[in-house]
């Protein structure tokens, strides 16, 4: 088995004239219609998106009434959509939730890690503090699927079972949203031991424009989605945090976008109807890099690429989104010493 079918170079690194290191990846850009925009390698290869899932895996809790039910915010929806870097005003947010749903911090099974915000976690060990699982970068999820299950009357304590009645309604959401049965999509167990569930690049880049743009959705789903990519621009530091790529990516375009990165290399954008040009379609692109791009230089590079081609090149040259569009490579004295660029264009279709 080739377990890089589907992938191509997609992303490579020059020193001395020469390609140095690659990075494999591929990619699908669709509008709302469900038009093929553009493509890297196989757009129907099949990955998890791991978090860049989870704008819809709240789509239940907001379309069964749970934000009204217990007086939740913008700012907390966010979050709940969120991969968060566990800084006080995460947790902060955190603790709102649970007050208003009536949550325990045992209540949450995503686990315990330390915060990914770097100075966060610094203080923390400074004051000689452990973290808990408020400070997890799912557990603004988690928080959302505890939050459905007590207005649906369900247990807490096995939430996160693929047959309880939140995991179905989510099997259920992503289905109807990617356009697949949900009996073809591969389930998983995702970092946190939620269920995420493996999909073509291109039905979830549809999900992902459907979602931005979903005028053809009926009328609970559509406010649901608006609710969402709503939430997610007006609070783009809740949906990961100070500095973050996906964070600073919304900051930048204004309200045109959304963004949502996963584990290994996943990468969502949404990106808003109108923003283009008037009347233009919502389009949704997803991206996948086959090492994980751990330090999200390739990521970094398509993503600027991408939204350029769409014509956000003002953006992209932007002061505030600098320090994402790096193409040149320095060693530790500032000395040029190669490039990251694409290994070929990126094959757009009229």
């Amino acid at each position: 088995m080739d377990v890089c079918a589907g992938y191509e170079p997609l992303v490579e690194l020059t020193r001395g004239g020469i390609v140095e290191s690659i990075h494999l990846g591929a990619l699908a850009a669709v509008d709302s219609e469900g038009n093929l925009l553009a493509a890297y390698g196989d757009p129907n290869l099949v990955s998890f998106p791991r978090s860049s899932m989870k704008p819809f895996q709240a789509l239940p809790l907001v379309e069964n009434g749970v934000l009204e039910a217990f007086g939740l915010t913008g700012e907390e929806l966010a979050i709940i959509c969120a991969s968060h870097t566990g800084t006080d005003d995460h947790v902060r947010v955190l603790k709102s939730i649970h007050q208003k749903v009536g949550l325990q911090l045992s209540d949450l099974q995503c686990g315990v890690h330390w915060p990914i915000d770097k100075e966060t976690s610094f203080q923390m060990r400074q004051r000689g503090e452990k973290p808990d699982s408020y400070r997890h970068n799912c557990s603004g999820k988690h928080s959302g699927m505890l939050a459905q299950a007590k207005l649906l009357g369900e247990s807490l304590d096995d939430y996160l079972a693929p047959v309880h009645l939140v995991q179905q309604n989510i099997r259920r959401a992503v289905s109807s949203m990617c356009g697949i049965h949900r009996d073809d999509m591969i389930f998983g167990v995702d970092g946190c031991t939620a269920p995420v569930y493996a999909m073509p690049l291109q039905s979830f880049a549809w999900a992902i424009a459907r979602l931005v743009d979903p005028f053809e959705l009926d009328n609970k789903r559509q406010n649901a989605c608006q609710k969402i990519t709503t939430a997610m621009m007006e609070f783009p530091t809740m949906v990961s945090g100070p500095g973050q790529l996906d964070t600073v990516l919304m900051e930048v375009m204004k309200g045109k976008v959304i963004a949502k990165g996963g584990a290994e290399g996943y990468q969502l954008i949404g990106i808003m109807p109108g923003a283009i040009a008037e009347n233009s379609k919502g389009i949704g692109i997803a991206i996948k890099i086959t090492d994980g791009d751990p330090s999200r230089r390739a990521t970094q590079r398509v993503i600027v690429e991408l939204m350029k081609a769409f014509g956000f090149e003002a953006e992209m040259e932007s002061e505030a989104y600098a320090k994402f569009n790096q193409n040149t490579l320095r060693n530790f004295r500032e000395i040029e010493v190669g490039e990251v660029r694409l290994a070929r264009p990126i094959q757009f279709f009229s």
